[in-house]
């Protein structure tokens, strides 16, 4: 008597356009793609750029008809670099909103709280602002596509170049961390690239920490000037906010090792920051220098970010507008119907291509992350300009510290 009623139920729920929706991002008159990142707190200009660099890439597109006819549309959520807020978006965006991919989240321990979700849905994760070794798995994961260089790839040409062309020892260098994914993931590239350089054990290399979306730097920076012998170089895994704290701080109390930083930690934010102590600090990039590069992908990018919002050039907008364009391309190579599945196969196709970006890319099965390479940079009056690794460290052996 029951089961009539539960079926005629069950059939108007998933049927009639009134009911539950089964609708999935296949069935959509749009590509909707989906971003989880952080909109607000001490973090927030990382993804409001990233964010930024995917919308410019994507109107772009639209403005030439889309993809075969379909708009592409980005809904994006604030999680404010917190994981625990990262779940119920990306509950949100697979679920609610159907994306057909999720594109551009920022941060590590926020990706890491997405996977669940993303492996529940069969959903592509892709080009996370995150160099993390987790989300860089050997036999990839077949849901998260890398398109920047790794955080170990980034320490490992610092370590290089502090070790093998400016002549220190590995216990001469220093970790300064957030405490939690992305700063483990940073420090465990480190080390293993000392190891390689000849470090015996972790107590030889100086760590500290501080906790993430605080400016609670003290505590590291004192354990920082209390060492013995001082560190001559630091290399620094953190966001803007809390580097550049630390960073004044430690100038201010005469510290005056080489300061390295890796691309998350948001070139243009740092700078504005940090004013005139920002002078010789070093950032690895994982795209070209915005305004310097006359490379054709970066040349496709400062055109589109003019019609945008004519706002001015950033990485980590660059590096969004070239995330965008890489999933473009695998959409361009997917097979049909196009949904969540295929969109990957596509990806994978892409084999070795060419975005104009003046470096080889290449997706696989086998190989997940597009892009390998690094560029080095370092603040020269008050601008991030292009560098190369003879220029900084030339002048190591004559920097004082306490």
């Amino acid at each position: 008597m029951i089961l009539r009623p539960l079926l005629m139920l069950l059939l108007y729920l998933v049927v009639i356009p009134g009911g539950r929706s089964n609708a999935t991002a296949a069935d959509q008159p749009e590509i909707r793609l989906g971003m989880s990142t952080v909109l607000s707190g001490p973090a927030a200009e990382l993804g409001l750029e990233m964010q930024r660099g995917v919308l410019a890439a994507l109107e772009q597109i639209n403005r030439t008809g889309g993809f075969q006819g379909r708009q592409l549309r980005l809904i994006t959520y604030d999680d404010g670099y917190e994981p625990a807020r990262t779940a119920p978006n990306m509950h949100r965006l697979l679920e609610e909103d159907h994306v057909l991919a999720v594109i551009g989240n920022v941060g590590t321990p926020t990706a890491i709280a997405s996977l669940p979700q993303i492996r529940a849905q069969q959903t592509l994760f892709f080009a996370p602002f995150s160099g993390a070794g987790g989300l860089r798995r050997i036999p990839p994961e077949r849901y998260v596509i890398n398109v920047r260089a790794s955080y170990a790839e980034e320490i490992t040409l610092m370590v290089d170049a502090l070790v093998e062309g400016g002549g220190l020892r590995p216990e001469e260098i220093a970790f300064f961390t957030q405490r939690d994914g992305y700063g483990d993931a940073g420090y465990v590239g480190g080390f293993a690239a000392l190891k390689r350089h000849g470090l015996q054990n972790e107590t030889q290399v100086l760590h500290v920490r501080y906790r993430r979306n605080t400016l609670a730097v003290e505590n590291a920076l004192a354990d920082l000037l209390l060492a013995d012998p001082p560190p001559r170089a630091l290399i620094m895994v953190g966001a803007y906010a809390p580097c550049a704290k630390f960073i004044r701080l430690a100038r201010q109390s005469g510290f005056d090792a080489l300061l390295l930083n890796v691309s998350f930690v948001g070139s243009s934010a740092l700078v504005r920051e940090l004013g005139s102590a920002g002078e010789g600090v070093v950032i690895t990039q994982v795209v070209p220098h915005p305004l310097e590069s006359q490379l054709p992908l970066v040349r496709d990018y400062r055109a589109a970010l003019k019609v945008h919002d004519q706002q001015p050039p950033s990485f980590v907008s660059l590096e969004g507008y070239f995330a965008l364009r890489t999933l473009l391309a695998g959409l361009e190579k997917a097979p049909e119907p196009l949904n969540r599945e295929t969109l990957i196969d596509g990806l994978e196709h892409l084999g070795r291509f060419d975005l104009g970006l003046g470096t080889a890319l290449q997706l696989t099965s086998e190989d997940h992350q597009a892009s390998h390479h690094v560029w080095p940079t370092w603040v020269k009056n008050g601008r991030v300009v292009s560098a190369s690794w003879a220029e900084i460290v030339r002048g190591l052996s004559q920097r004082s510290v306490p």
